[in-house]
């Protein structure tokens, strides 16, 4: 009898296969396809009813100082001690945060935050850096977490405390240096790691970004790195101060892939003396969208308080013969009782243009041409011709319209005007009388 072959290493084929395949074709790619009649439908689990989501990735964006950080740990005392949502909506079983901030210190800031919140710390971890062998100096040496390539530092952080939220803040200080932050490809592949993790263990993500300088078409533009980073979010939001109200904050989604977008909150930063810093405090719900909060202040819906700025600073520069340095404007508006911000946000809807100066390295504040103060027009005949209005833009008893400040003489030229016969100062002109100024008539001599 002769002996059985000996089966050539390769691949198990398939069940069915030919006796004797091709071990080439064993290992082309082949697709996966998952019918959906053999998927079971699931609802979203959320950790915040329409805001956070457990498993997903959520993107904050906004600029420096509207206290981004400090609304994060507000949301993470929440979490760990299962207090009420901002908006009311009863807490959840408390749970554990992991904490990625490369801006902010442990000891002097973190902690501070997270005690004035109410947090419970024990709960709280922050992953500082990751710990390696320098096999040169035969020592552990610390380095800052990257991503994707320490995902499974994070993993293993979020499961020790049972993180429901992880905090990356701010997102750029930890993309890894061969990570493009302006390649869509490079940061879906730094970020599919991350989401993938944070879906396994349950855990929302929220990434935090700065306001880009300059504007955009559309509030999903407007967080720094590539449109990727917003894509993969599942929510965004913009953080950005009430334009109505400057001490105010307001939190406006930007985009929701998986439910409608949520009501914007407001909340302000208030004081916490027995902590040394700021906590949050919240406001509810408001009617402001993200567009409202990032429109330009020009196209901002004038408010009471934005047009009366808007009308003293027209005045003020029309005062001023058209221009004015930008420190003489601060100063006069302070003067005015009026908020710096506000008449600056004012200056576009005025038509106001800035140049740099010369002198001191200041600026200088101009109307545009069309609005700029025209010469003195001719008023109509005033009572005694002396005098003119009470103001550019006002009607006087004494000169007619747009006449100028108060004693200013009248053009000689004016219907009804001519020199006195005794000094040549304008006076009114009396076809049956010699024409006489009242101090000239009085004997009183001339200015």
């Amino acid at each position: 009898m002769l002996p059985e072959p000996t089966r050539r290493p390769g691949p198990t084929p398939p069940p069915n296969a030919d006796p004797d395949p091709d071990p080439e074709a064993l290992l082309r790619p082949r697709p996966t396809l998952v019918r959906m009649s053999e998927v079971v439908p699931e609802r979203i689990n959320w950790l915040w009813p329409g805001y956070l989501a457990a498993g997903k990735l959520h993107v904050v964006d906004g600029d420096p100082g509207t206290g981004k950080s400090t609304m994060t740990t507000d949301l993470a005392a929440r979490i760990t001690t299962g207090k009420p949502w901002p908006d009311g909506q009863p807490g959840a079983n408390p749970a554990g945060v992991v904490l990625l901030s490369a801006e902010d210190d442990p000891a002097d800031t973190i902690r501070p935050r997270l005690d004035a919140a109410g947090a419970d710390p024990a709960r709280v971890a922050a992953l500082t850096s990751v710990k390696e062998w320098d096999r040169q100096d035969a020592a552990w040496v610390d380095r800052l977490v990257t991503l994707p390539g320490d995902t499974d530092m994070v993993r293993q952080a979020i499961d020790q405390v049972r993180a429901a939220l992880l905090v990356v803040d701010p997102l750029m200080a930890y993309l890894g240096e061969k990570v493009n932050e302006y390649q869509d490809k490079d940061v879906r592949r730094a970020l599919t790691p991350l989401i993938k993790a944070a879906e396994a263990a349950g855990c929302a993500v929220v990434l935090v970004r700065h306001f880009t300088k300059g504007g955009g078409p559309s509030p999903i533009y407007r967080g720094g790195g590539s449109i990727g980073i917003i894509g993969a979010a599942r929510i965004g939001y913009a953080v950005a101060k009430d334009p109505q109200d400057e001490t105010r904050v307001i939190v406006a989604p930007t985009k929701a892939n998986i439910a409608v977008l949520p009501p914007s909150l407001a909340y302000r930063l208030v004081d916490a003396p027995d902590h040394g810093c700021a906590r949050i405090e919240w406001e509810g719900q408001v009617d402001y969208s993200a567009a409202d909060l990032l429109r330009e202040p020009a196209e901002n819906d004038a408010g009471p308080v934005r047009t009366k700025a808007a009308d003293w600073l027209a005045g003020y520069l029309q005062e001023q013969g058209g221009q004015a340095p930008a420190a003489d404007v601060q100063a006069a508006a302070e003067e005015a009782g009026l908020a710096w911000r506000t008449v600056h946000r004012a200056r576009k809807a005025v038509g106001v243009t800035t140049e740099r100066s010369g002198f001191a390295g200041g600026s200088v504040w101009s109307l545009s041409a069309n609005d700029a103060p025209p010469a003195l027009p001719r008023g109509t005949n005033g009572t005694n011709g002396k005098t003119a209005g009470h103001g550019v833009g006002a009607t006087g008893t004494n000169g007619g319209t747009n006449g100028g400040t108060n004693d200013a003489p009248l053009l000689l030229d004016l219907p009804g005007i001519g020199p006195c016969a005794g000094c040549g100062n304008p006076t009114r002109q009396d076809p049956d009388r010699t024409a006489l100024c009242e101090r000239c008539h009085e004997g009183r001599p001339a200015l």
